[in-house]
């Protein structure tokens, strides 16, 4: 009896709080659990209507209970609208009714989540046209459907994220047109363009491209006012940097796919080289693996390094051989470097087991080429990170920076089989008040691409 007076007590103190209190906890379960919350008491029967967040899956709904939930829903602004849809053919006429629904509720954040196949619908033209939504994100799957070639008129949109999707030049040229206040956009394996001309959009900021499929037409990207970008390019490199002159900030990879076999040739290198031209202004620069491999290669084949204006570089990488030769020319043609970041730890990559097979095809020393200039070298293989390849690391970069104030190594924790206290840090004249800091944390956790 004690304890169901407890549990009673606890319920009234969770069903006194304010219905905004209430409506706020309601947007972080499912849809129909939350329109359950109804059956509890009279005091919650109509809390749900009003909550400000509404995620609704097409293939658990009926005629019935889109008419049920529309009706009862009382709130006059939505602030978000997540809708998933599935490939059955029978909920298509649900799908344009909720969109009109959340836009006519001056929806801010909307969402439209795909996730199969669906030839048979085209997003209406009523959907481009909304003046409350500030975020949009549509993800279109696998799917051969278009975004709306029609006028956009998204005037208060500030980021847009559109995942594969087929854009011609012509629409994406529309959708940019009636985006004034974009700052964000994001841009995942989507293909059709020739050319991303961001030149109009005077108030982008942040651009992310990831590509990680072949695309039969290569895409050249002209963004003269973004700051910051975020680029993961497949393989062939078909995805090129024309303008991105007032860049501070990149972070770069180069997606190559598992179990296929790889070719290089010198268009490659020259590709890699043309793009390192383009950032060479950034002060802010993070690499990851694979581009810091190609890096490798580039160098090995005397193709020319830029140098760079580069003050706070992090690179995401094994401790390895193939490494070194980019690292170090990097580090090289850096001379304002401050901080470096070496996040390193042990990731499958399909680029490794190529490396030596061409280079030797290509008349290469495979016991000479994959060395630091004063003869370093670390480990070919790295299920884990070796202790004394972390003190060789740091001596590498020791040896080639000038003006770095802070060196922090962040060492994943499955990467490590030994105590950080073990490691013998070295110290050079010209760099003794270089801070040198080597930790251990969750990199998988910590951040993905």
């Amino acid at each position: 009896m004690a304890d169901y007076r407890r549990i009673k007590a606890a319920i009234d103190r969770i069903s006194n709080l304010p219905d905004e209190i209430l409506q706020h906890i309601l947007c972080f379960i499912p849809m129909k659990l939350a329109i359950t919350t109804s059956l509890l008491s009279r005091r919650w029967r109509h809390v749900w209507c009003e909550i400000p967040s509404l995620s609704l899956d097409v293939d658990t709904l009926t005629a019935a209970s889109v008419n049920k939930t529309l009706t009862r829903y009382t709130a006059l602004n939505t602030k978000s609208f997540h809708l998933t849809i599935t490939a059955y053919t029978q909920n298509v006429p649900y799908i344009d009714r909720l969109i009109k629904f959340a836009m006519s509720h001056n929806v801010e954040n909307l969402s439209l989540d795909f996730l199969h196949y669906y030839y048979e619908y085209k997003l209406p033209d009523f959907f481009c046209n909304s003046s409350s939504v500030k975020q949009l994100e549509i993800n279109l799957s696998s799917s051969r459907m278009i975004v709306p070639e029609c006028s956009v008129f998204w005037t208060s949109l500030h980021k847009l994220s559109l995942s594969w999707c087929r854009l011609s030049d012509d629409s994406m040229a529309k959708i940019l047109s009636g985006c004034p206040v974009l700052e964000y956009l994001t841009l995942c394996n989507c293909y059709g363009l020739k050319v991303l001309d961001l030149s109009k959009s005077l108030h982008l900021r942040t651009l992310d491209v990831k590509l990680t499929v072949p695309v039969s037409v290569s895409t050249k990207i002209v963004a003269p006012h973004i700051h910051c970008l975020r680029f993961l390019n497949y393989e062939s490199l078909s995805c090129t940097l024309v303008n991105v002159d007032s860049l501070t900030e990149a972070k770069l990879e180069v997606f190559f796919p598992v179990n296929r076999y790889l070719t290089f040739n010198d268009f490659r290198q020259v590709m890699v080289s043309k793009m390192l031209e383009r950032l060479q202004n950034a002060e802010k620069l993070t690499f990851w693996g694979n581009f810091i491999q190609l890096l490798s290669l580039v160098e090995i084949h005397g193709v020319p390094f830029p140098m760079f204006k580069v003050k706070s570089l992090t690179l995401d990488t094994k401790i390895s051989q193939y490494a070194i030769p980019g690292m170090e020319r990097l580090l090289q043609n850096s001379p304002d470097l401050e901080k470096l970041t070496v996040r390193a730890r042990n990731f499958n990559t399909s680029l490794e087991k190529h490396l030596d097979k061409y280079l030797k095809i290509k008349g290469f020393n495979l016991s000479t080429c994959w060395r630091s200039k004063d003869g370093a070298s670390w480990s070919k293989c790295c299920v884990y990170a070796k202790s004394k390849n972390v003190a060789s690391l740091v001596e590498l970069v020791l040896k080639n920076t000038n003006k770095l104030d802070k060196m922090v190594v962040l060492l994943d924790e499955p990467y490590l089989k030994f105590k950080i206290k073990d490691v013998m840090v070295p110290t050079l004249p010209r760099n003794k008040n270089v801070n040198v800091v080597l930790s251990t944390t969750k990199l998988m956790a910590l951040e993905k691409w």
